[in-house]
């Protein structure tokens, strides 16, 4: 008799316990190389041998009111450094940030002086004239597609001529007049230039305002869908728009971030001298640029955080009031700045490259 034969299920049997294979694409990194990963890091590291350097070389900077006093010269430097980051995170820079300080605070001054209105009308049309030049900016570049730098040069002489011109047009003099004792200048140096007391140490309200700004900031660029934006345009803006980033809005808006910050920093300097030189801020735009990129935010786009650049404009203001603490002769500070960029720029490319590599 033959009998069926049943056909037995087969078994599978688990493979015996070993590494686990990677193509190398989807290997985690290790931990250190996550790290060097964040654009902030090397710009920490740096700021902290600055510190430990002047601590021993400048004797003075150990005291809280020195301390407090390179705080202030960091602080405005790092509010402006803060949206020209976010404005080279997204692949664009600023060089009329400069004067455009200077434009926002000669606007709040004559318009008030001029007019004899109270301080804040000459507050409320400086902002909307930062805002329109930045605007401006933004629409030039993305109707005629030239580069950053040729646009904002123009503006840049433009705003340069303006400034002079027309402050000696209305005063018959290159700085405004006195508005200390004008109505509404007490309250508008409360909020921005007045000073707090902390153990005994005088510090200026814009330390407060620059800290507010770097967690805003770093807030937008980690956790909105407008951070997303910036980081996309700046890598590559064809791309953006093919994945339904609104990149004309997005640049138009970066360019009105830097005029924001431009009209915030000139408020701060007309009420803390209560005058207005017309033919500063030139230059000032490439100490913005250099915190930035000292702070890890690439010249190419697409790559930086709001934290970095922090710690840019405090080496920044370390190194200006070292030196003077240090006894040193102060012309020395260009030549810092420098070495400090250079350097910046070769660490950011080797931890660009350590942390990328496979």
């Amino acid at each position: 008799m033959s009998m069926a034969r049943q056909a037995e299920p087969a078994v599978d049997t688990p493979p015996a316990p070993g590494p686990k294979q990677t193509d190398g694409r989807t290997a985690r990194r290790p931990p250190a190389l996550r790290l060097l990963a964040r654009p902030e890091v090397g710009v920490f590291l740096g700021a902290v041998a600055v510190v430990v350097f002047f601590l021993f070389a400048a004797p003075p900077v150990r005291d809280g009111s020195s301390m407090a006093n390179i705080l202030y010269q960091s602080s405005t430097i790092g509010i402006m450094a803060l949206p020209v980051a976010l404005l080279m995170i997204g692949g664009e820079f600023d060089l009329s940030s400069g004067v455009a300080v200077v434009t926002s605070a000669l606007t709040a001054s004559m318009l008030s002086y001029q007019l004899t209105l109270n301080v804040w009308m000459g507050v409320v049309v400086a902002l909307a004239v930062s805002l329109g030049v930045g605007a401006f900016n933004g629409w030039m570049l993305v109707r005629t597609g030239l580069p950053s730098f040729l646009v904002t040069l123009g503006t840049f002489l433009i705003l340069q001529g303006v400034n002079l011109a027309v402050t000696k047009l209305v005063t018959g003099n290159v700085a405004t007049d006195d508005i200390s004792d004008m109505d509404g200048f007490d309250q508008a140096k409360a909020i921005f230039a007045s000073t707090f007391d902390v153990a005994g140490v005088q510090v200026k309200i814009t330390v407060v305002w620059w800290l507010v700004f770097a967690a805003l900031a770093t807030w937008v660029l980690l956790r909105t869908r407008y951070g997303n934006w910036i980081f996309a345009v700046g890598g590559s803006k064809e791309s953006a728009r093919a994945v339904g980033v609104p990149v004309t809005f997005t640049k138009i808006s970066l360019f009105m971030l830097v005029g924001l910050g431009a009209w915030f920093v000139g408020m701060h300097n007309l009420f803390s001298f209560n005058t207005v030189q017309s033919g500063e801020g030139v230059g000032q735009e490439l100490i913005y640029i250099a915190a930035a990129v000292i702070g890890g935010c690439l010249l190419t786009g697409g790559y930086g955080s709001a934290i970095g650049p922090v710690f840019g404009a405090f080496m920044f203001g370390m190194v200006q009031q070292g030196i003077v603490y240090a006894g040193w002769n102060p012309d020395w500070f260009k030549a810092f700045l420098g070495v400090m960029l250079l350097g910046a720029v070769l660490i950011n490319l080797w931890v660009q490259r350590t942390a990328t590599r496979r």
